[in-house]
């Protein structure tokens, strides 16, 4: 087999968020088919349990101890050196050094760079098929947060925005291929680098339809007489902070004048004390992390993901239509997802809009939209099928392609 260096921001396992979805899935398929290299931080003391499963898939490993508190201090040198603070937040000797010792060792012949970041640690000497699953659009994202925020941050946030924008288009440029989350994601960068449209590519995220399926038999975590409303994610990531906080201040009681049963359940690790807070008001539960989540959307009477500021495609979402639950989205959410308004799942763009969707799922609720989801997460969603792109970028097809 030939070698293969991966590059991951954070551990890809447990397969419990996001980016570790998509980067646990990525490496699995990578295994079958490369000699997998993998170097990557934990910024989770929690996670180093979970060390050795990751071990077992790969040959040479790096785990690198990242301390969020500390990276972030780190960052502030890219003030004085004009880089993007995204990149000194991960900057590490170790990590360079474990590459470095890696490709001396073995004839490494192709790369995948998991977000921009990791790819600072890719030599520019270093030979060999060079891929980078930017996944989202780390610029746009932070050029949202800069809208969001007051001055200082704003200005802060509009410089990170436009050096990371700067580095982006350079990694694009020197690298073989570039991926992004959804198609809508790639056509967005192949605007912002039109130079390098041709190699700019998109995998679709995957769900596990077998294991997020309404054919198990979950217990019901809500209390008797509750009217279930769900949302779940990281509690400590800002966009799902800001979404939860929108949701019980400015929809929530419009939703609880007309049903009063109804209780807004907020199912994420590690909630942060403005996420805390919103349990004082009237229909609100902050569950904090729990084993499994999805007997809360099983059970749920609609899932909601509100969020004001997104990029790329929301797993919470698939997921939930992959239960067979109706889902409740503003346009945010929905970006990326081939999914029709109206059909496989419910679109609110402002609060008088999400209020009157909820209220009517409660009052009626829409079985045959819940079936109609996971109907298309199957047909869509697959992730063998999807990852088929990666192999194409490897094998040279997405240049051939353009």
């Amino acid at each position: 087999m030939e070698h293969l260096l991966f590059l991951s921001h954070r551990i890809p396992y447990p397969p419990n968020k996001g980016d570790k979805i998509r980067s646990y899935h990525l490496l699995k398929h990578l295994c079958q088919n490369y000699h997998v290299h993998l170097g990557t931080f934990i910024d989770d003391e929690d996670d180093w349990q979970h060390v050795g499963k990751v071990e077992a898939l790969c040959g040479e490993t790096y785990f690198g101890r990242l301390n969020p508190s500390t990276a972030r201090i780190g960052s502030l040198t890219g003030m004085l050196t004009g880089r993007p603070l995204t990149l000194d937040y991960y900057r590490n000797a170790g990590l360079r050094r474990w590459v470095d010792g890696v490709l001396r060792q073995h004839k490494v012949e192709r790369f995948l760079v998991f977000s921009s970041a990791m790819a600072q640690f890719v030599p520019t000497r270093a030979s060999g098929t060079r891929v980078i699953d930017f996944v989202d659009i780390d610029s746009d994202k932070w050029a949202q947060y800069a809208d969001k925020k007051s001055w200082p941050m704003n200005m802060v946030y509009r410089r990170e925005a436009r050096k990371l924008l700067e580095y982006e288009r350079r990694i694009a440029g020197e690298f073989d291929a570039s991926l992004f989350v959804s198609p809508a994601e790639a056509g967005m960068f192949r605007s912002m680098a039109p130079e390098y449209a041709h190699k700019i590519a998109a995998f679709t995220n995957g769900v596990d339809t077998e294991y997020f399926s309404p054919e198990h038999h979950l217990a019901n975590p809500y209390a008797s007489g509750e009217v279930g409303i769900v949302f779940t994610g990281a509690m400590d990531y800002w966009p799902n902070v800001d979404a939860v906080e929108w949701f019980a201040k400015e929809v929530l009681p419009g939703v609880l004048k007309q049903h009063p049963a109804a209780m807004f359940y907020i199912v994420g690790s590690k909630p942060t004390a403005q996420v805390q807070a919103l349990a004082s008001l009237p229909g609100v539960r902050v569950t904090g992390r729990v084993e499994d989540v999805r007997p809360y959307i099983a059970h749920a009477r609609v899932a909601v993901a509100p969020l004001r500021i997104a990029r790329g495609i929301q797993n919470k979402v698939l997921e939930a239509m992959a239960m067979a639950r109706v889902v409740a989205v503003t346009p945010q959410a929905l970006e990326g997802i081939c999914a029709t308004a109206g059909a496989e799942l419910l679109l609110a763009e402002d609060a008088d809009a999400f209020i009157a969707t909820v209220n009517a799922q409660l009052a009626q609720p829409n079985r045959a939209m819940g079936a109609a989801a996971r109907e298309l997460v199957i047909a869509q969603y697959g992730w063998a099928s999807n990852l088929a792109s990666v192999d194409r970028c490897f094998n040279s097809e997405l240049k051939q392609a353009a």
